[in-house]
Protein backbone atom coordinates (compact mmCIF):
# COMPACT_ATOMS: atom_id res chain seq x y z
CA UNK A 1 0.00 0.00 0.00
CA UNK A 2 1.13 3.97 -0.33
CA UNK A 3 -0.50 7.02 -0.04
CA UNK A 4 -2.18 8.08 -3.01
CA UNK A 5 -4.08 11.96 -1.78
CA UNK A 6 -5.06 13.86 0.92
CA UNK A 7 -7.88 16.34 1.61
CA UNK A 8 -8.34 18.67 3.74
CA UNK A 9 -4.62 18.87 4.59
CA UNK A 10 -3.70 21.49 7.70
CA UNK A 11 -0.84 22.58 9.57
CA UNK A 12 -0.13 20.96 12.87
CA UNK A 13 0.02 23.75 15.24
CA UNK A 14 -3.39 24.42 13.95
CA UNK A 15 -6.74 23.58 16.49
CA UNK A 16 -9.18 21.85 14.85
CA UNK A 17 -12.34 22.74 14.56
CA UNK A 18 -15.00 20.74 16.12
CA UNK A 19 -17.56 21.00 13.12
CA UNK A 20 -14.69 20.18 10.62
CA UNK A 21 -14.24 16.85 12.14
CA UNK A 22 -14.87 14.24 9.12
CA UNK A 23 -18.29 11.81 10.94
CA UNK A 24 -19.10 9.53 7.58
CA UNK A 25 -17.60 8.48 4.61
CA UNK A 26 -19.01 6.58 2.08
CA UNK A 27 -17.73 5.58 -1.66
CA UNK A 28 -20.88 4.81 -4.18
CA UNK A 29 -21.93 1.24 -5.68
CA UNK A 30 -19.05 1.87 -8.70
CA UNK A 31 -16.71 3.34 -6.85
CA UNK A 32 -16.34 6.88 -8.99
CA UNK A 33 -17.67 9.06 -6.22
CA UNK A 34 -16.90 9.16 -2.76
CA UNK A 35 -18.87 11.20 -0.20
CA UNK A 36 -17.85 12.42 3.44
CA UNK A 37 -20.22 14.02 6.02
CA UNK A 38 -18.68 16.31 9.39
CA UNK A 39 -20.03 17.05 11.73
CA UNK A 40 -21.08 20.49 10.81
CA UNK A 41 -23.78 19.01 8.89
CA UNK A 42 -22.19 19.07 5.48
CA UNK A 43 -21.75 17.00 2.45
CA UNK A 44 -18.51 16.91 0.37
CA UNK A 45 -18.79 14.64 -3.09
CA UNK A 46 -15.18 13.88 -4.50
CA UNK A 47 -15.71 12.25 -8.31
CA UNK A 48 -13.29 10.06 -9.58
CA UNK A 49 -10.63 10.74 -12.77
CA UNK A 50 -12.73 7.59 -13.79
CA UNK A 51 -15.59 10.43 -15.23
CA UNK A 52 -13.07 12.23 -17.60
CA UNK A 53 -14.77 11.96 -20.93
CA UNK A 54 -17.79 11.11 -19.94
CA UNK A 55 -20.59 13.83 -20.80
CA UNK A 56 -21.81 16.35 -18.74
CA UNK A 57 -24.71 17.87 -18.13
CA UNK A 58 -28.59 17.06 -17.71
CA UNK A 59 -29.46 13.43 -18.31
CA UNK A 60 -26.37 12.18 -19.87
CA UNK A 61 -25.82 8.27 -19.27
CA UNK A 62 -22.56 7.62 -17.30
CA UNK A 63 -21.08 4.16 -18.69
CA UNK A 64 -17.84 3.51 -16.69
CA UNK A 65 -15.36 0.36 -17.20
CA UNK A 66 -15.96 -2.94 -15.39
CA UNK A 67 -13.38 -4.94 -14.02
CA UNK A 68 -13.49 -8.86 -13.84
CA UNK A 69 -13.30 -10.11 -10.28
CA UNK A 70 -10.23 -12.29 -10.73
CA UNK A 71 -8.41 -9.52 -12.50
CA UNK A 72 -6.11 -8.43 -9.53
CA UNK A 73 -3.54 -7.42 -11.78
CA UNK A 74 -5.37 -5.07 -13.77
CA UNK A 75 -7.08 -3.77 -10.26
CA UNK A 76 -3.90 -3.03 -8.86
CA UNK A 77 -2.84 -1.06 -12.17
CA UNK A 78 -6.08 1.01 -12.41
CA UNK A 79 -6.19 1.58 -8.48
CA UNK A 80 -2.29 3.44 -8.82
CA UNK A 81 -3.45 6.01 -11.71
CA UNK A 82 -7.42 6.67 -10.23
CA UNK A 83 -7.09 10.41 -8.42
CA UNK A 84 -10.32 12.05 -7.06
CA UNK A 85 -10.96 15.67 -6.96
CA UNK A 86 -13.87 18.26 -5.59
CA UNK A 87 -16.82 17.49 -6.91
CA UNK A 88 -19.57 19.50 -5.32
CA UNK A 89 -20.88 20.27 -1.25
CA UNK A 90 -24.19 21.00 0.03
CA UNK A 91 -25.14 21.63 3.53
CA UNK A 92 -27.34 18.16 4.60
CA UNK A 93 -28.58 19.15 8.44
CA UNK A 94 -29.04 22.04 10.19
CA UNK A 95 -29.01 22.39 14.22
CA UNK A 96 -32.88 21.84 15.35
CA UNK A 97 -34.36 21.94 19.13
CA UNK A 98 -37.21 19.86 20.42
CA UNK A 99 -38.97 22.14 22.33
CA UNK A 100 -41.35 19.16 23.82
CA UNK A 101 -38.02 17.03 24.79
CA UNK A 102 -36.18 20.28 25.61
CA UNK A 103 -33.18 18.64 23.71
CA UNK A 104 -30.90 20.31 21.23
CA UNK A 105 -30.84 18.10 17.85
CA UNK A 106 -27.53 18.37 16.69
CA UNK A 107 -26.34 18.93 12.95
CA UNK A 108 -24.04 15.81 12.89
CA UNK A 109 -23.85 13.21 9.88
CA UNK A 110 -24.62 9.84 11.73
CA UNK A 111 -24.42 8.17 8.56
CA UNK A 112 -24.30 8.83 4.34
CA UNK A 113 -25.63 5.55 1.97
CA UNK A 114 -25.97 5.80 -1.91
CA UNK A 115 -28.92 5.37 -3.52
CA UNK A 116 -29.93 4.44 -6.91
CA UNK A 117 -29.93 6.98 -9.13
CA UNK A 118 -32.04 7.90 -12.88
CA UNK A 119 -31.19 9.63 -15.80
CA UNK A 120 -27.15 10.71 -14.81
CA UNK A 121 -28.07 12.09 -11.09
CA UNK A 122 -26.93 10.57 -7.56
CA UNK A 123 -28.80 9.54 -5.01
CA UNK A 124 -27.85 9.27 -1.34
CA UNK A 125 -29.09 9.40 2.17
CA UNK A 126 -27.51 11.06 4.93
CA UNK A 127 -28.95 11.37 8.75
CA UNK A 128 -27.93 13.35 11.55
CA UNK A 129 -29.70 12.22 14.81
CA UNK A 130 -33.35 12.43 14.48
CA UNK A 131 -34.14 12.97 10.24
CA UNK A 132 -32.77 11.47 7.91
CA UNK A 133 -33.08 13.14 3.90
CA UNK A 134 -32.44 11.83 0.70
CA UNK A 135 -30.26 14.04 -1.62
CA UNK A 136 -30.47 14.15 -5.54
CA UNK A 137 -27.23 15.15 -7.43
CA UNK A 138 -27.25 16.68 -10.67
CA UNK A 139 -25.55 18.49 -13.15
CA UNK A 140 -27.30 21.39 -14.60
CA UNK A 141 -26.14 23.01 -17.34
CA UNK A 142 -26.83 26.57 -17.26
CA UNK A 143 -27.70 28.62 -20.52
CA UNK A 144 -27.23 32.51 -21.59
CA UNK A 145 -28.45 34.46 -23.96
CA UNK A 146 -26.10 34.79 -26.59
CA UNK A 147 -27.76 37.80 -28.49
CA UNK A 148 -29.94 40.34 -27.84
CA UNK A 149 -33.73 40.46 -29.18
CA UNK A 150 -32.94 43.63 -32.04
CA UNK A 151 -30.19 45.90 -33.23
CA UNK A 152 -30.00 49.55 -33.85
CA UNK A 153 -30.79 51.08 -37.01
CA UNK A 154 -28.38 52.93 -39.42
CA UNK A 155 -29.55 56.69 -37.61
CA UNK A 156 -28.77 55.16 -34.05
CA UNK A 157 -32.35 54.58 -33.22
CA UNK A 158 -34.61 51.05 -31.97
CA UNK A 159 -35.39 49.31 -34.89
CA UNK A 160 -38.76 48.94 -35.47
CA UNK A 161 -40.60 45.40 -36.49
CA UNK A 162 -40.32 44.65 -39.99
CA UNK A 163 -43.27 45.01 -42.30
CA UNK A 164 -45.27 47.43 -39.92
CA UNK A 165 -45.19 51.03 -41.07
CA UNK A 166 -45.21 54.34 -38.48
CA UNK A 167 -48.60 55.69 -37.84
CA UNK A 168 -49.24 59.06 -37.82
CA UNK A 169 -49.62 61.39 -35.05
CA UNK A 170 -48.22 58.86 -32.63
CA UNK A 171 -45.53 60.94 -31.12
CA UNK A 172 -43.39 60.60 -27.11
CA UNK A 173 -43.02 62.93 -24.70
CA UNK A 174 -39.85 64.76 -26.17
CA UNK A 175 -42.31 65.62 -29.68
CA UNK A 176 -40.32 62.93 -31.90
CA UNK A 177 -42.44 60.04 -33.59
CA UNK A 178 -43.05 56.44 -31.72
CA UNK A 179 -41.54 54.15 -35.00
CA UNK A 180 -38.25 54.92 -36.18
CA UNK A 181 -37.66 55.69 -40.28
CA UNK A 182 -36.01 53.20 -40.53
CA UNK A 183 -36.52 49.64 -39.75
CA UNK A 184 -34.63 46.50 -39.91
CA UNK A 185 -35.77 43.07 -39.55
CA UNK A 186 -36.17 41.68 -35.86
CA UNK A 187 -33.28 38.68 -34.65
CA UNK A 188 -35.18 36.73 -32.27
CA UNK A 189 -33.01 35.31 -29.13
CA UNK A 190 -30.61 32.74 -29.08
CA UNK A 191 -29.80 30.82 -25.55
CA UNK A 192 -26.63 28.63 -25.57
CA UNK A 193 -24.84 26.44 -23.00
CA UNK A 194 -22.43 28.42 -20.70
CA UNK A 195 -21.54 26.12 -17.60
CA UNK A 196 -22.12 23.25 -16.19
CA UNK A 197 -22.78 23.35 -12.53
CA UNK A 198 -23.37 20.85 -9.97
CA UNK A 199 -26.61 20.92 -7.68
CA UNK A 200 -27.85 19.17 -4.52
CA UNK A 201 -31.69 19.26 -3.98
CA UNK A 202 -33.39 17.54 -1.30
CA UNK A 203 -36.31 14.70 -2.66
CA UNK A 204 -37.84 13.40 0.61
CA UNK A 205 -37.56 14.52 3.99
CA UNK A 206 -37.69 11.21 6.68
CA UNK A 207 -38.69 12.66 10.14
CA UNK A 208 -40.13 12.01 13.14
CA UNK A 209 -39.74 8.50 12.92
CA UNK A 210 -37.34 8.12 15.87
CA UNK A 211 -37.74 8.65 19.53
CA UNK A 212 -34.06 8.17 19.86
CA UNK A 213 -31.02 8.76 18.36
CA UNK A 214 -30.54 6.79 15.19
CA UNK A 215 -27.00 5.29 14.78
CA UNK A 216 -27.53 3.31 10.97
CA UNK A 217 -29.19 3.48 8.25
CA UNK A 218 -28.75 0.88 5.11
CA UNK A 219 -30.02 0.75 1.49
CA UNK A 220 -32.10 -2.13 -0.04
CA UNK A 221 -31.19 -4.62 -2.58
CA UNK A 222 -34.10 -3.84 -4.31
CA UNK A 223 -33.22 -0.35 -4.74
CA UNK A 224 -36.61 0.67 -3.48
CA UNK A 225 -36.51 0.43 0.47
CA UNK A 226 -34.14 1.25 3.62
CA UNK A 227 -33.96 1.19 7.14
CA UNK A 228 -33.04 3.09 10.32
CA UNK A 229 -32.13 1.63 13.71
CA UNK A 230 -32.08 3.87 16.98
CA UNK A 231 -31.30 2.38 19.91
CA UNK A 232 -34.72 0.30 20.80
CA UNK A 233 -35.95 0.06 17.38
CA UNK A 234 -35.55 -1.01 13.66
CA UNK A 235 -37.77 0.78 10.92
CA UNK A 236 -38.25 -0.19 7.58
CA UNK A 237 -39.00 2.68 4.85
CA UNK A 238 -39.85 3.24 1.24
CA UNK A 239 -37.74 5.76 -0.62
CA UNK A 240 -41.29 7.36 -2.13
CA UNK A 241 -43.02 7.60 1.08
CA UNK A 242 -41.94 9.63 3.68
CA UNK A 243 -44.96 10.14 5.76
CA UNK A 244 -44.91 6.85 7.15
CA UNK A 245 -42.42 3.92 8.32
CA UNK A 246 -42.93 0.23 9.68
CA UNK A 247 -41.44 -0.86 12.43
CA UNK A 248 -39.48 -3.82 12.16
CA UNK A 249 -37.86 -4.75 15.78
CA UNK A 250 -38.53 -2.92 18.79
CA UNK A 251 -36.65 -4.26 21.95
CA UNK A 252 -38.52 -1.05 24.35
CA UNK A 253 -39.30 -2.75 27.76
CA UNK A 254 -42.73 -1.71 29.20
CA UNK A 255 -40.50 -0.47 32.01
CA UNK A 256 -37.79 0.82 31.44
CA UNK A 257 -35.63 0.14 34.85
CA UNK A 258 -35.31 -3.63 33.00
CA UNK A 259 -33.47 -2.30 30.02
CA UNK A 260 -30.74 -4.91 29.24
CA UNK A 261 -29.17 -4.11 26.08
CA UNK A 262 -29.44 -1.59 23.06
CA UNK A 263 -29.54 -1.89 19.38
CA UNK A 264 -26.05 -0.70 17.92
CA UNK A 265 -25.81 -1.18 14.20
CA UNK A 266 -27.97 -2.34 11.38
CA UNK A 267 -27.55 -3.88 7.94
CA UNK A 268 -29.41 -5.16 5.04
CA UNK A 269 -27.92 -8.38 3.42
CA UNK A 270 -26.53 -7.91 0.27
CA UNK A 271 -29.08 -9.85 -2.34
CA UNK A 272 -31.70 -11.22 0.26
CA UNK A 273 -34.07 -8.03 -0.09
CA UNK A 274 -36.32 -9.50 3.02
CA UNK A 275 -33.21 -10.48 4.97
CA UNK A 276 -31.31 -7.89 7.13
CA UNK A 277 -29.16 -8.46 10.70
CA UNK A 278 -28.23 -5.93 13.70
CA UNK A 279 -26.27 -6.06 16.42
CA UNK A 280 -26.48 -5.11 19.87
CA UNK A 281 -23.99 -4.06 23.36
CA UNK A 282 -24.41 -7.47 24.39
CA UNK A 283 -21.92 -8.60 21.72
CA UNK A 284 -24.55 -10.56 19.93
CA UNK A 285 -25.68 -10.27 16.19
CA UNK A 286 -29.03 -11.06 15.24
CA UNK A 287 -30.11 -12.51 11.69
CA UNK A 288 -34.16 -11.87 10.97
CA UNK A 289 -36.33 -12.63 7.90
CA UNK A 290 -38.68 -10.47 7.10
CA UNK A 291 -40.86 -13.03 5.34
CA UNK A 292 -41.16 -15.03 8.80
CA UNK A 293 -43.09 -12.40 11.40
CA UNK A 294 -43.54 -8.88 11.08
CA UNK A 295 -42.03 -7.94 13.80
CA UNK A 296 -38.93 -9.29 13.68
CA UNK A 297 -37.26 -9.14 17.40
CA UNK A 298 -38.38 -12.63 18.16
CA UNK A 299 -37.48 -14.71 15.64
CA UNK A 300 -33.93 -14.13 14.65
CA UNK A 301 -30.85 -16.45 14.44
CA UNK A 302 -28.54 -14.73 16.98
CA UNK A 303 -24.83 -15.07 16.87
CA UNK A 304 -22.75 -14.98 20.39
CA UNK A 305 -19.76 -16.26 21.24
CA UNK A 306 -20.43 -19.25 23.80
CA UNK A 307 -19.26 -18.59 26.99
CA UNK A 308 -18.16 -14.91 26.66
CA UNK A 309 -16.37 -13.36 29.83
CA UNK A 310 -18.76 -10.82 32.10
CA UNK A 311 -16.09 -11.18 35.09
CA UNK A 312 -14.90 -7.62 35.07
CA UNK A 313 -16.91 -4.40 35.21
CA UNK A 314 -15.61 -3.43 31.31
CA UNK A 315 -16.87 -6.32 29.70
CA UNK A 316 -19.88 -5.74 28.63
CA UNK A 317 -18.61 -1.95 27.47
CA UNK A 318 -15.86 -3.33 25.20
CA UNK A 319 -18.17 -6.44 24.25
CA UNK A 320 -20.86 -4.17 22.32
CA UNK A 321 -20.76 -4.26 19.16
CA UNK A 322 -20.06 -1.42 17.26
CA UNK A 323 -20.53 -1.80 13.63
CA UNK A 324 -21.62 -4.89 11.30
CA UNK A 325 -20.64 -5.76 7.88
CA UNK A 326 -21.98 -8.60 5.00
CA UNK A 327 -19.50 -9.59 2.80
CA UNK A 328 -20.04 -9.27 -0.53
CA UNK A 329 -21.88 -12.50 -1.11
CA UNK A 330 -23.59 -12.53 1.97
CA UNK A 331 -22.34 -15.97 3.52
CA UNK A 332 -20.53 -14.35 6.32
CA UNK A 333 -21.12 -11.25 8.67
CA UNK A 334 -18.34 -8.87 9.86
CA UNK A 335 -18.77 -7.12 13.58
CA UNK A 336 -16.15 -4.85 15.12
CA UNK A 337 -16.06 -4.52 18.80
CA UNK A 338 -14.09 -2.45 20.35
CA UNK A 339 -11.35 -5.00 21.48
CA UNK A 340 -11.46 -6.93 18.39
CA UNK A 341 -12.86 -7.87 14.80
CA UNK A 342 -14.98 -11.14 14.82
CA UNK A 343 -15.68 -13.11 11.19
CA UNK A 344 -19.46 -15.25 11.54
CA UNK A 345 -20.38 -17.36 9.19
CA UNK A 346 -24.02 -17.27 8.79
CA UNK A 347 -24.59 -21.03 8.63
CA UNK A 348 -22.68 -21.66 12.04
CA UNK A 349 -24.21 -19.31 15.42
CA UNK A 350 -22.01 -21.15 18.48
CA UNK A 351 -18.36 -19.47 17.25
CA UNK A 352 -16.64 -16.83 14.90
CA UNK A 353 -14.35 -18.50 12.19
CA UNK A 354 -12.32 -15.75 12.96
CA UNK A 355 -11.43 -13.39 16.18
CA UNK A 356 -8.88 -10.87 14.95
CA UNK A 357 -7.83 -8.71 18.04
CA UNK A 358 -7.11 -5.10 17.62
CA UNK A 359 -6.86 -3.44 21.04
CA UNK A 360 -5.35 -6.44 22.66
CA UNK A 361 -2.56 -4.10 24.67
CA UNK A 362 -5.57 -1.84 25.97
CA UNK A 363 -6.57 -4.28 28.62
CA UNK A 364 -4.28 -2.91 31.17
CA UNK A 365 -5.31 0.48 30.42
CA UNK A 366 -8.97 0.33 30.67
CA UNK A 367 -9.74 2.53 33.95
CA UNK A 368 -7.58 5.25 32.02
CA UNK A 369 -9.61 4.64 29.18
CA UNK A 370 -12.50 4.70 30.89
CA UNK A 371 -12.30 7.89 33.11
CA UNK A 372 -11.54 9.54 29.38
CA UNK A 373 -14.58 8.03 27.77
CA UNK A 374 -12.20 6.73 24.97
CA UNK A 375 -13.39 2.90 26.16
CA UNK A 376 -17.10 4.03 24.24
CA UNK A 377 -15.42 5.01 21.09
CA UNK A 378 -17.25 3.25 17.76
CA UNK A 379 -14.85 1.65 15.23
CA UNK A 380 -16.17 0.86 12.06
CA UNK A 381 -15.07 -2.33 10.02
CA UNK A 382 -15.59 -2.55 6.27
CA UNK A 383 -14.68 -5.38 3.52
CA UNK A 384 -12.14 -4.69 1.01
CA UNK A 385 -12.96 -5.66 -2.99
CA UNK A 386 -11.08 -8.96 -3.07
CA UNK A 387 -12.39 -9.96 0.67
CA UNK A 388 -9.92 -8.13 3.02
CA UNK A 389 -10.83 -6.93 6.37
CA UNK A 390 -10.60 -3.54 7.50
CA UNK A 391 -10.85 -1.66 10.58
CA UNK A 392 -9.79 1.29 12.14
CA UNK A 393 -7.54 1.78 15.57
CA UNK A 394 -5.84 4.52 17.93
CA UNK A 395 -2.70 6.12 17.01
CA UNK A 396 -4.36 7.19 13.17
CA UNK A 397 -3.55 3.57 12.82
CA UNK A 398 -5.82 1.64 10.02
CA UNK A 399 -5.66 -2.42 9.72
CA UNK A 400 -6.64 -4.58 6.67
CA UNK A 401 -6.14 -8.14 7.80
CA UNK A 402 -6.42 -11.25 5.60
CA UNK A 403 -9.23 -13.44 4.83
CA UNK A 404 -7.68 -16.14 6.89
CA UNK A 405 -5.92 -13.71 9.67
CA UNK A 406 -2.73 -15.07 7.97
CA UNK A 407 -1.10 -11.11 8.42
CA UNK A 408 -2.05 -7.79 8.93
CA UNK A 409 -0.75 -4.62 7.15
CA UNK A 410 -1.27 -1.08 9.18
CA UNK A 411 -1.43 1.88 7.49
CA UNK A 412 -0.85 5.37 9.32
CA UNK A 413 -2.51 8.73 7.99
CA UNK A 414 0.21 10.23 7.12
CA UNK A 415 1.90 11.28 3.78
CA UNK A 416 5.36 9.88 4.86
CA UNK A 417 4.20 6.77 6.67
CA UNK A 418 5.41 3.46 5.72
CA UNK A 419 3.05 0.37 6.19
CA UNK A 420 3.77 -2.19 8.30
CA UNK A 421 3.04 -5.99 7.29
CA UNK A 422 2.96 -8.00 10.24
CA UNK A 423 2.90 -11.46 9.97
CA UNK A 424 0.07 -13.62 12.40
CA UNK A 425 0.47 -17.34 13.46
CA UNK A 426 -2.49 -17.76 14.85
CA UNK A 427 -5.66 -15.25 15.27
CA UNK A 428 -5.09 -15.71 18.81
CA UNK A 429 -1.64 -16.05 19.57
CA UNK A 430 -0.98 -12.84 16.86
CA UNK A 431 -1.30 -10.33 19.18
CA UNK A 432 -0.77 -6.25 18.18
CA UNK A 433 2.07 -4.69 19.60
CA UNK A 434 1.59 -1.82 21.99
CA UNK A 435 2.70 1.46 19.68
CA UNK A 436 4.37 4.24 21.57
CA UNK A 437 3.08 7.58 23.45
CA UNK A 438 -0.02 8.08 25.20
CA UNK A 439 -3.45 7.63 23.09
CA UNK A 440 -4.54 11.10 22.30
CA UNK A 441 -8.11 11.90 21.42
CA UNK A 442 -7.93 12.83 17.92
CA UNK A 443 -5.86 9.89 17.08
CA UNK A 444 -8.66 7.97 16.45
CA UNK A 445 -9.76 6.06 13.17
CA UNK A 446 -13.52 5.84 12.84
CA UNK A 447 -14.49 6.22 9.62
CA UNK A 448 -12.86 4.50 6.25
CA UNK A 449 -14.04 3.11 3.43
CA UNK A 450 -13.14 0.75 1.00
CA UNK A 451 -13.62 0.87 -3.41
CA UNK A 452 -15.78 -1.80 -4.16
CA UNK A 453 -13.78 -2.55 -7.05
CA UNK A 454 -10.45 -1.65 -7.24
CA UNK A 455 -7.75 -1.40 -4.28
CA UNK A 456 -8.42 1.65 -3.09
CA UNK A 457 -9.11 2.69 0.58
CA UNK A 458 -10.30 6.22 1.75
CA UNK A 459 -9.80 6.90 5.67
CA UNK A 460 -11.17 9.82 7.46
CA UNK A 461 -8.72 11.45 10.32
CA UNK A 462 -9.53 14.34 12.15
CA UNK A 463 -10.55 17.02 9.41
CA UNK A 464 -9.11 15.49 6.85
CA UNK A 465 -9.17 12.77 4.27
CA UNK A 466 -6.40 10.40 3.18
CA UNK A 467 -6.71 8.04 0.12
CA UNK A 468 -4.54 4.81 -0.19
CA UNK A 469 -3.51 2.76 -3.21
CA UNK A 470 -2.40 -1.27 -2.98
CA UNK A 471 0.90 -0.99 -4.93
CA UNK A 472 1.33 -3.65 -8.04
CA UNK A 473 2.90 -7.17 -7.71
CA UNK A 474 6.71 -7.07 -8.01
CA UNK A 475 7.08 -3.05 -8.21
CA UNK A 476 10.19 -2.15 -8.24
CA UNK A 477 12.01 -0.58 -4.71
CA UNK A 478 14.05 2.64 -5.42
CA UNK A 479 17.12 2.51 -4.03
CA UNK A 480 17.98 4.69 -1.47
CA UNK A 481 21.52 5.76 0.27
CA UNK A 482 21.98 6.53 3.98
CA UNK A 483 24.46 7.87 6.23
CA UNK A 484 23.54 6.48 9.51
CA UNK A 485 24.32 9.59 12.21
CA UNK A 486 27.45 9.85 13.97
CA UNK A 487 29.38 7.46 11.07
CA UNK A 488 31.27 9.16 8.28
CA UNK A 489 31.39 6.09 6.36
CA UNK A 490 29.03 5.72 3.65
CA UNK A 491 26.00 2.84 3.97
CA UNK A 492 23.43 2.22 1.92
CA UNK A 493 20.56 -0.65 1.61
CA UNK A 494 19.86 -1.76 -1.66
CA UNK A 495 16.89 -4.10 -2.96
CA UNK A 496 15.70 -5.45 -6.16
CA UNK A 497 12.43 -6.26 -5.81
CA UNK A 498 9.68 -6.97 -3.12
CA UNK A 499 8.17 -10.86 -3.54
CA UNK A 500 4.26 -10.38 -4.16
CA UNK A 501 3.03 -11.64 -1.72
CA UNK A 502 5.55 -11.69 1.32
CA UNK A 503 5.86 -14.35 3.19
CA UNK A 504 8.79 -16.57 5.31
CA UNK A 505 8.02 -19.40 2.91
CA UNK A 506 10.30 -17.05 0.12
CA UNK A 507 12.99 -17.58 1.75
CA UNK A 508 16.15 -15.51 2.94
CA UNK A 509 15.81 -11.61 2.95
CA UNK A 510 19.54 -10.60 1.65
CA UNK A 511 20.06 -6.96 3.32
CA UNK A 512 23.67 -4.97 1.60
CA UNK A 513 25.19 -3.02 4.10
CA UNK A 514 28.23 -0.87 2.68
CA UNK A 515 30.38 -2.60 -0.03
CA UNK A 516 31.79 -5.36 2.05
CA UNK A 517 29.35 -6.58 4.96
CA UNK A 518 26.67 -8.76 3.98
CA UNK A 519 24.17 -10.76 6.25
CA UNK A 520 21.57 -13.13 5.21
CA UNK A 521 18.69 -12.81 8.10
CA UNK A 522 16.37 -16.23 8.30
CA UNK A 523 13.56 -17.76 10.44
CA UNK A 524 16.52 -19.73 12.07
CA UNK A 525 18.16 -15.88 13.58
CA UNK A 526 14.51 -15.17 15.68
CA UNK A 527 12.47 -18.16 15.57
CA UNK A 528 10.44 -16.43 17.97
CA UNK A 529 9.46 -13.11 15.79
CA UNK A 530 8.84 -12.21 12.50
CA UNK A 531 11.41 -12.46 10.11
CA UNK A 532 10.83 -9.19 8.52
CA UNK A 533 11.94 -5.58 9.00
CA UNK A 534 10.29 -2.10 8.51
CA UNK A 535 12.91 -1.14 5.81
CA UNK A 536 11.51 2.42 6.00
CA UNK A 537 12.16 2.64 9.65
CA UNK A 538 15.40 1.33 9.13
CA UNK A 539 16.76 4.08 6.68
CA UNK A 540 14.21 6.94 8.73
CA UNK A 541 16.56 6.18 11.70
CA UNK A 542 19.73 6.02 10.05
CA UNK A 543 20.47 1.91 9.78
Amino acid sequence: WHFRQIFGERDPSEETAEEDLISAVEFNEDGTYLATGDRGGRIVIFESSEMDGVPKGNGQTKCLPRYANDASDEKRSAASKVEYRFYCEFQSHEPEFDYLKSLEIEERINGIRWCRGYAGSRCLLSTNDKTIKLWKVYEKTVKLVSDVSHEPGPQGSNAAIAGIAPKSGLTNTDGGTLYPTAATVLRLPRITPHDVIVTAMPKRVYANGHAYHINSIGVNCDGESFLSADDLRVNLWHLGASDTCFNLVDIKPNDMEDLSEVITAAEFHPSACAVFGYSSSKGSVRLADMRARALCDGQAKVFEEAGASRSSFFSEVISSVSDIKFSRDGRHILARDYMSLKLWDVAMERAPVLTLDVHDFLRAKLCELYESDLIFDKFECGWSGDGKLVTGSYHRRVHIFEPDGSSRTSLEADKHATPVVTPLRSPRRGRTPAPEGPIEPQSKILFHSHHPHLDLLAVAATNSLYIYAAAEAGTPVQQRHVTPRGSGGHASIKLACLPAPLSPARGPCNLRLGLARRRTLTQADEPDAPWRLNLACIIQHGG
